[in-house]
Formats: structure tokens, C-alpha cells, sequence
């Protein structure tokens, strides 16, 4: 796997993965480019963990018809400022069982989820489940 960021103009990078998508990064503090770095991996975070999720809820054959996953993060104060606490919030739609749901977010932060793996090297992360019906 490979990435690099290519400078632009004053702090704005385009991002591009290996895979050719480019993505704007915005490394002011407006952030009016595109996302942080640290944004980006809370949202790699939300969605490894959202694809591990439908991808086992599909293999159960739970009748889903929605996932959302949100996060919130709490930062070190000295540099390198590495997220210290994460709480991710999964709000399920349909009528999926909830041993299902919670063996599902189980297994994708305990087991599949890569970038989970990543940020638990520095992060608590806590989750909870909301069910939409």
C-alpha cells in the first residue's frame, strides 16, 4: 500500500491513496480546505468500523437498513497531541437483534478493525449502541 501528499498552496495538500483517490487535507487551523490529518483518522476510524459492522450484520442475515457511525475524541495536550479517548456511537435502522449489533461492534473493534488496532495503541475507545428501529 502506498500514499502521498503533494503540496499545493500555503498549507492545503491533495492526499492521493494508492488507489488513485484524492483526498484535500488542510493543515490550517480554519480548515477550510479539507479535513486534518486527525480528522481523517476519525473518519477512517467511523468507516473500517461501519464496513467491519454491515459486513458481519450481512453475513447473519440481519435485516439492517442503515448504519451511522459517529465519533468523538479527546487529544493529548503536548505534541505529539495523539487521541487519548474515543467514543464511537453506532446508531443501527431496521430490526437487527441486539446480540447481533453488539457481537458485530465486538468482533470489528476487538478483532477486524485495523485503524481501531492503530488508535487503541493510545486512545480508550467506548462505544454505544442506539437503535432506530
Amino acid at each position: 500500500m502506498e500514499a502521498n501528499a503533494t503540496w499545493k498552496r500555503e498549507m492545503v495538500f491533495d492526499a492521493i491513496s494508492h488507489s488513485g483517490h484524492v483526498i484535500p487535507l488542510d493543515g490550517d487551523a480554519a480548515q477550510t480546505h479539507g479535513a486534518s490529518p486527525m480528522e481523517m483518522v476519525l473518519m477512517a476510524l467511523c468507516g473500517c468500523t461501519a464496513i467491519d459492522v454491515i459486513s458481519i450484520l450481512k453475513k447473519k442475515r440481519e435485516p439492517f437498513t442503515g448504519l451511522t457511525v459517529s465519533a468523538v475524541a479527546g487529544r493529548a495536550a503536548e505534541p505529539p497531541t495523539v487521541f487519548t479517548r474515543v467514543k464511537l456511537t453506532y446508531r443501527v435502522s431496521g430490526a437487527v437483534s441486539r446480540k447481533a449489533m453488539e457481537d458485530a461492534v465486538h468482533l470489528s473493534e476487538a478483532k477486524y478493525c485495523s485503524v481501531a488496532g492503530m488508535v487503541s495503541k493510545t486512545a480508550k475507545i467506548e462505544y454505544e449502541i442506539e437503535y432506530a428501529g
